[in-house]
């Protein structure tokens, strides 16, 4: 009997961000992007996130709240590799009356 290996390809954390926010609250709109490139971090970090989501399940939600459970999602990815998440949470309607999600300050962290 010949026994295959299979190589297990390691998801990025984008990816896990990604799949927890769908599975945990059905997003109707949901942008998850690495900024990492953005700030004095090595090549092919995932360590800055902006995430846009818009989600039923924050009406009746004050900012803070949705925060919050955004947070309690990526729990493991944020004592992990990830050091920073812009959220921009909203429900469906007020994703539809949005122009569009605040663009990301410059860094101004550490230099290289």
């Amino acid at each position: 009997m010949v026994v295959k290996k299979q190589m297990v390809q390691k998801q990025t954390v984008q990816k896990q961000i990604e799949d927890k926010l769908t599975v945990a609250l059905a997003p109707s709109y949901l942008s998850v992007v690495n900024e990492s490139h953005m700030h004095a971090v090595p090549p092919n970090s995932e360590t800055h996130f902006k995430l846009v989501i818009a989600t039923s399940v924050f009406e009746g939600k004050r900012a803070v709240q949705r925060h919050q459970m955004v947070y309690g999602l990526l729990a493991d990815e944020l004592t992990g590799e990830v050091h920073a998440l812009a959220l921009h949470t909203f429900t469906p309607e007020e994703w539809g009356a949005a122009i569009s999600a605040p663009d990301s300050p410059e860094c101004l962290g550490g230099g290289e």
